[in-house]
């Protein structure tokens, strides 16, 4: 009799337990079949679709399944929910507000490193985290960076002279220089320290570094890596966390030696009843994690994991996603070689012949056209192709009913091709920017690259300035053309970060003036 009660006790527990999830989903169900969309299979939802297809292959299955059914589509990807937008007015109502800061349920697979860093923390989080850290991104601030931009980009201008004359090769692999290039330089301009990528690309950091790109590719594309039940047991996991055991160790390192470093300095001005050393950027240039050294949440300093966390989010969000940025702007020049002819001019005009000179500032301000084209290649090749967030209760989005608990699906990489919103969405033309955005012809919601609204990307300028320095310093020493076939779009993987299935080849060819 005290068993059954037991039992009986047991089953009534999970009963009320899961039944506001088993609720929710009933109601998800039944809302979902007022939106446009494919079938659904029992339990598996739409994963059917993408059973046996590559990587590759995903962006255009959602794309013809658009073309079918519309610019707002659903999906289930078994008992979880999604809904895909290209609707500028729809994007606003989602992005445009503070209703919808959380964001959706791929960036779990960021969670181990990033933990509760600004990309994927929680509002309230967020909205303390941000206020902080804007200040930050103050072009005050930005400009010293330049530095730290023009010096790295010096070396990958090395890299490349070593890497073409290595058996006279004229043909390299310009994307794998230029990822190293763009983590020398977050992570300098993050920590203060430099990991020498460039010069020593086998290190253990930058092993880890390409283990965590590698586990997110995974996880994002194999049904065995995306639930943490299945994940935790394979071989990956057990990789991610000797990676994260590198990276997480690193960083906190460096915290704690800065930290002691600060507290030195401030003893020292006690001590001499002096300002001269009260300025954190006196002995070296300013970190963003320096900033946050000296941060309060609440009138309390930041923890050790708080900082790192938000460190570990600038070497996430200022790597890959640069380094993509680059390389195709690199494609998108040597397939317009005119365009190209136009950014070296005006790189010669703002910086003159002397190819030592260095970068500044106000150079980098100058370069209109380079900028354009920058504008124009994330338009075509978004750094982030795929934005989301989380609907936690129900809404009324332009007369569509969303259930609570979807996933909202954005792609900046489907907005910038579609020819309502671009004419000649395939043709790369930098002018198209010149005027900028006018509210009336274009919707502000319609190019994204750095996502819109309150929960944009705080880094984009930061990036932009990276963009071009790395961009004038390569130009003016080198010509860049593409190795590969002219006539055929390289296949793109739509990951966290975009990227190109096979690598880019390019022909390199020393420029003499």
């Amino acid at each position: 009799m005290y068993f059954a009660y037991l039992i009986f006790t047991l089953l009534s527990l999970l009963i009320l337990k899961y039944l506001p999830s088993w609720r929710s989903y009933l109601r998800r169900w039944k809302l979902s079949k007022n939106l446009q969309g494919p079938a659904p299979w029992p339990i598996l939802g739409n994963a059917t679709l993408f059973f046996g297809c590559c990587p590759e292959d995903a962006f255009i299955i959602i794309k013809n399944i658009m073309t079918e059914h519309g610019d707002t589509i659903k999906f289930w990807f078994g008992f979880q929910f999604s809904v895909f937008m290209a609707n500028t007015k729809d994007l606003e109502m989602i992005l445009g507000t503070t209703t919808w800061l959380l964001k959706a349920h791929e960036y779990s697979f960021l969670d181990n490193w990033l933990c509760e860093g600004l990309l994927i923390s929680k509002p309230n989080k967020w909205f303390k985290r941000r206020k902080i850290l804007t200040p930050a991104f103050h072009f005050k601030i930005l400009e010293r960076f330049i530095e730290i931009f023009d010096r790295n980009s010096r070396v990958l201008v090395k890299n490349i002279h070593h890497a073409t004359q290595r058996n006279n090769q004229r043909e390299i692999i310009l994307g794998h220089w230029i990822n190293l290039a763009t983590l020398d330089v977050i992570c300098e301009s993050a920590m203060g320290v430099s990991v020498n990528a460039q010069t020593n690309a086998d290190s253990e950091y930058v092993r880890a570094v390409k283990t965590i790109a590698m586990v997110l590719h995974k996880r994002m594309f194999d049904i065995i890596y995306r639930f943490n039940l299945t994940y935790r047991l394979t071989k990956l996991a057990r990789e991610e966390k000797k990676a994260l055991a590198v990276l997480h160790g690193f960083t906190e390192k460096v915290i704690i030696q800065r930290r002691e470093e600060l507290l030195k300095a401030q003893q020292q001005t006690e001590d001499q009843s002096t300002n001269a050393d009260a300025d954190v950027g006196s002995k070296r240039k300013m970190a963003f994690l320096d900033i946050l050294l000296q941060s309060e949440i609440d009138g309390k300093p930041l923890s050790n994991l708080d900082i790192r966390e938000e460190v570990d989010t600038f070497m996430f969000e200022g790597h890959d996603t640069t380094s993509s940025a680059i390389t195709f702007c690199f494609y998108n020049l040597a397939l317009n070689p005119e365009c190209q002819r136009k950014c070296f001019e005006e790189v010669i005009q703002v910086l003159g012949k002397d190819k030592s000179k260095p970068v500044t500032f106000e150079d980098l301000n100058n370069l209109h056209y380079v900028e354009l084209c920058i504008k124009e290649t994330l338009r075509l090749f978004p750094s982030v192709p795929l934005l989301g967030r989380k609907i936690t209760e129900e809404c009324e989005i332009n007369g569509k009913i969303i259930p609570a608990g979807t996933n909202i699906g954005i792609s900046p990489l489907q907005l910038g091709r579609m020819e309502e919103l671009f004419p000649e969405p395939n043709v790369f033309k930098p002018e198209r920017f010149e005027a900028g955005f006018s509210s009336e012809k274009v919707s502000p919601y319609a190019y994204i690259p750095f996502s819109a609204g309150p929960r944009n990307c705080i880094g984009q300028k930061f990036a932009m300035l990276e963009i071009k320095t790395v961009l004038a310093n390569v130009l003016r020493h080198y010509e860049v053309d593409y190795a590969g076939n002219k006539d055929e779009e390289p296949l793109l993987i739509a990951e966290l970060i975009l990227r190109t299935k096979d690598p880019l080849m390019f022909k390199i060819k020393p420029r003499v003036y």
